[in-house]
């Protein structure tokens, strides 16, 4: 089976690790190229390479101020995501939920030492 181009959508374009670094980063705030390479550690034509598939599936936008381009994260590019992974939650719940009693069972065993 064919794999997916990258730009095709959000799931594709956050499977690669360093795309989410870039995203992460971006939480923080609006960020010029030279930030992100300084900060994840990668050469500029890498991280420029990222942003271009980010800007495709609109996860990041881009303005430009004088000669810099500023980066920034468009966060509902990343709600199919969202709402992807919050069909899960009852699940994570319910085990939270599980590990409480465990927990109160174990507080309970040490008060009666």
């Amino acid at each position: 089976m064919a794999r997916a181009a990258t730009t095709t959508d959000a799931f594709n374009a956050v499977a690669e690790p360093r795309r989410r670094e870039i995203l992460d980063v971006l939480t923080q705030g609006e960020r010029p190229v030279g930030e992100l390479v300084e900060i994840l550690g990668l050469v500029q034509p890498q991280v420029s390479r990222h942003l271009r598939v980010l800007r495709e599936v609109g996860a990041v936008e881009v303005r430009e101020e004088g000669r810099q381009r500023l980066y920034s994260l468009n966060p509902q590019a990343l709600k199919p995501i969202h709402d992807w992974v919050s069909g899960y939650q009852h699940l994570w719940e319910e085990r939270f939920e599980l590990l409480d009693g465990v927990l109160a069972g174990l507080q309970q065993e040490d008060t009666q030492e």
